[in-house]
């Protein structure tokens, strides 16, 4: 096969591919696939607010129904051991609930009896059994230990509301309102899941439950002497609590674009006394139901809309691979992106006072929650742009300084907030909450902003700021070589994102911490060419290979290589090849998710990731080893 003309015929075949799928804003919509659970909760909440819209209901126990697994349980990723517990109990219940199958229905009798193998409800994580908790079929007593107090809680005491990340926040604060009223809410057609339950609790989960209760109930009692009525006190925090969330609703009626915090939302309003008719409750619950994807003949219920990430990444890559800016789907694609960016102040001017607003959210309906990642993505997409337009430039401006200003004491950058990394929060009884409650420096984040600003601006590579970034990377360099990526998976997206920018950074090739990365790399290939990662590999915390190559981490890997690379290397062809061969396949490999939010819980299959980022390695392969992209390679 000769390679160039395999390269230009696979980079036109995508290229067509995301002309043809572009939206008529100029947006990319592809899925933000996230597995069962934004599916099931949705079915509860139908039923539990008594809203029979029985075509959605039908469509997502469909979907539920078609990715149980043999064993009865459901997975979080196709490699997962067993099962997971609890998605297997959301899925019973949504199912129970929905009344389309029956207690003796085989595929119930299967979960069902996975269940109870597995240790029952009770060994179910926070969040299914705070979803069991508000509708009637679990104790609060056992669940998370947070006076609704700590609304109040001054930046003096050891912990502080806003000491959680906005994420955590916007997932708290309902939580708070629910668990101070012990809400419940059921109808007639709940579902007894009292036979899911063995009487069976860890010691080791009680004892860490009673530590951190009696902590912030101290806390607590200590605020209470601040006054003769600790009853105004709860008042004022539930409150705090209300006018936290009604603050950040989007036009959508979702609190901040998430799923799980507009869930959470919708039933504390209804302990706050809303009506499940009014206009709070109504446009939250149509909100969710905008999240609503068709996946082939599925319908999926997406935890967030991804349309500003997808167009920023594609925008930039078709012109990048040479799409004029001056194409009318390049026009289209930034004056959404220009459209998007936000002028609000949102939870991140805390910390970060001096600075205004000019970041980009990730979803389509995001104007109070910018992020690093999706900011330096927008403005990558309208660089060509600012020389040429007025708007463009002012954007830029603006983008630029809070990008900025974004970056943290220790070098590296956050994804929503400066400042939000009190470690031991990571052992709060909650689940994943390292993920949930923290938004530290990572190494993704850190390498792509660095891979910007190196390659997009004019800011110095001897300046502070850059220096500073690279040192954080190296400081956080693991023992074999790689870097841990928070948000994509796992090892390979961080080594990717790591070499990049520190080469962009100015970092020389030769430096030992690019070696050591480059020798890792090429370490884990695979035979046919291609890399392949584990979803475990977040859960274990090193790098399990997948056993399989897959398209993105193939192209990430790539990437990596090319960057660090003065000429190419058999590594690289070997990977190039693995790409142009492989492009068209549809298997498991191109559903596995390459994405995560919270490690051992949630996982994110991007859908428009199998274009996007083999374009891009095959795009820069073709620019930085043109001269050989002639030879012949073995078909």
């Amino acid at each position: 096969m000769n390679l160039k003309d395999g390269i230009e015929r696979e980079m036109n075949r995508i290229i067509s591919i995301l002309l043809r799928d572009q939206a008529h804003d100029g947006s990319w919509n592809y899925a933000f696939e996230t597995g069962i659970a934004t599916d099931t909760y949705m079915i509860i909440l139908l039923r539990s607010f008594e809203i029979n819209d029985e075509r959605l209901i039908q469509a997502l126990v469909r979907r539920i129904i078609n990715n149980q697994d043999q064993n009865g349980g459901w997975k979080l990723f196709h490699d997962a051991e067993g099962g997971d517990l609890s998605s297997t109990i959301q899925a019973y219940y949504a199912l129970m609930y929905s009344g389309y199958l029956h207690k003796y229905d085989p595929r119930i009798v299967a979960a069902k009896n996975f269940i109870i193998e597995k240790g029952g409800i009770e060994r179910a994580e926070t969040f299914t059994k705070t979803l069991l908790a508000i509708t009637g079929q679990y104790s609060w007593k056992s669940l998370i230990p947070l006076p609704i107090e700590i609304m109040l809680f001054p930046q003096s005491t050891p912990l502080n509301f806003f000491d959680f990340s906005v994420f955590g926040r916007a997932n708290i604060a309902p939580l708070l309102i629910l668990s101070h009223f012990k809400y419940e809410l059921t109808t007639s057609r709940t579902p007894d899941l009292s036979d899911l339950y063995v009487n069976h609790r860890t010691d080791r989960s009680v004892k860490r439950n009673e530590d951190w209760r009696d902590l912030l109930n101290s806390m607590k009692d200590q605020l209470q002497k601040l006054t003769a009525k600790p009853a105004e006190i709860t008042k004022k925090a539930v409150n705090a609590a209300k006018q936290y969330i009604l603050q950040r609703i989007e036009p959508d009626g979702t609190l901040l674009s998430y799923f799980s915090s507009t869930f959470l939302m919708i039933f504390a309003l209804k302990a706050l006394g809303y009506k499940s008719t009014g206009h709070l409750i109504s446009n939250a619950i149509d909100g969710l139901k905008s999240m609503a994807i068709r996946i082939d003949d599925d319908i999926h219920m997406q935890y967030t809309t991804a349309n500003v990430w997808n167009t920023a990444l594609i925008s930039h890559v078709l012109q990048d691979v040479g799409v004029p800016s001056s194409n009318p789907a390049i026009q289209r694609t930034n004056h959404y992106l220009l459209s998007r960016q936000h002028t609000k102040f949102g939870d991140w001017v805390l910390r970060n006072p001096d600075t205004m607003p000019g970041g980009w959210g990730f979803s389509n309906i995001n104007t109070i929650n910018p992020d690093v990642d999706d900011s330096t993505a927008s403005l990558r997409s309208i660089c060509k742009w600012v020389e040429v337009k007025h708007s463009y430039q002012q954007a830029w401006i603006r983008g630029i300084r809070w990008v900025l200003s974004m970056q943290n004491d220790d070098g590296g950058w956050p994804a929503f907030e400066r400042g939000v990394n009190k470690k031991w929060l990571a052992l709060a009884p909650i689940q994943g909450a390292e993920y949930l409650l923290l938004d530290p420096s990572t190494s993704d984040l850190t390498g792509r902003t660095l891979e910007f600003l190196g390659n997009y601006t004019s800011i110095n590579k001897d300046s502070p700021i850059m220096k500073k970034g690279v040192t954080w990377l190296k400081n956080n360099q693991r023992d074999e070589g790689s870097w841990y990526g928070r948000w994509g998976i796992c090892y390979i997206y961080g080594t990717w994102a790591a070499l990049t920018g520190m080469v962009a950074a100015g970092e020389t090739t030769t430096e030992p911490s690019v070696q050591k990365a480059v020798e890792w790399l090429n370490s884990i290939q695979n035979k046919d060419g291609g890399w392949g990662e584990s979803c475990r590999s977040d859960i274990e915390r090193k790098y399990i290979p997948l056993g399989e190559s897959t398209l993105t981490q193939t192209a990430w890997a790539l990437d990596a290589l090319i960057a660090v690379s003065n000429k190419s290397t058999p590594e690289i062809d070997r990977g190039i090849l693995y790409l142009i061969k492989n492009g068209e396949k549809d298997d498991w490999t191109t559903r596995y998710p390459k994405g995560q939010g919270m490690a051992g819980g949630f996982y994110i299959h991007y859908h428009s990731y199998r274009y996007i980022w083999p374009l891009h390695a095959l795009s820069n392969y073709r620019k930085k080893f043109s001269e050989n992209n002639s030879r012949q390679t073995p078909d």
